[in-house]
């Protein structure tokens, strides 16, 4: 049948083992420098995924405890629990200072000290968090943006090699015997493709969800010190 020996012949000619052993070790060192930027960036991508839902499940949740409950004590108790959530960081680290201050007898003594105290604590907090969320994605910008060129590296030596080879070779330079080499020259670019797509993409969009995060978390200290000026401050 043509169609199956078609099929046979592509599915031989595309033997990647044979591809990667057949390669100059240039190129070789490339492909596997490329291939353990893929798998890191898999484990990054399947991490930060979990990770940043978890982030936004708890904070919806931690939002509404805030928001329902009038019961300070018990909203910082559930906040401790939710350490995944930016926001409940945040609260948990202005009730801190707040209660510090309490218990200094300073609360109502400079108030707009005292909130200044509370809005760097708040600060600070805000960007522990954000470090986190941001913890590992820029890896992937490294790969999306290298990736291709590393991979494109390879393939440059790999066809100089190829071609001194062909030149000190005998015979005339056919396709057959060409095409072997530029095969495997082709494919560290092909193995950069694969790391940098989808780490590219999903470089998109955990920058999306973060700065998702981070918005709610600037609301939410507004919120917050317009909470302590009313009832602590006053």
């Amino acid at each position: 049948m043509p169609g199956f020996s078609a099929t046979s012949a592509i599915g031989a000619g595309l033997d990647i083992v044979h591809l990667f052993n057949q390669a100059h070790w240039i190129v070789k060192t490339v492909m596997i420098i490329l291939a353990i930027m893929f798998v890191i960036g898999l484990y990054i991508i399947i991490y930060k995924t979990l990770y940043l839902r978890r982030a936004s499940e708890e904070s919806n949740r931690f939002l509404d405890s805030f928001w329902k409950s009038r019961d300070i004590e018990q909203i910082y108790k559930q906040a401790q629990a939710l350490r995944n959530s930016p926001i409940s960081q945040m609260f948990v680290a202005g009730y801190t200072e707040l209660a510090k201050l309490a218990s200094d007898d300073q609360l109502k003594e400079d108030r707009e000290g005292n909130l200044s105290n509370i809005e760097r604590a708040l600060r600070r907090a805000q960007t522990v968090e954000t470090g986190k969320l941001e913890s590992m994605v820029a890896f992937l910008a490294t790969t999306g943006s290298a990736g291709p060129f590393i991979g494109l590296f390879g393939t440059v030596v790999g066809i100089l090699f190829a071609f001194v080879e062909i030149g000190e070779a005998s015979g005339a330079a056919t396709l057959k015997v060409v095409g072997p080499h530029i095969a495997e020259a082709l494919f560290a670019t092909a193995i950069g493709l694969v790391a940098a797509i989808p780490a590219v993409m999903a470089y998109n969009y955990f920058q999306r969800r973060i700065r998702g995060l981070r918005s709610e978390m600037e609301t939410f200290e507004q919120d917050y010190l317009n909470i302590i000026k009313r009832h602590f401050l006053r």
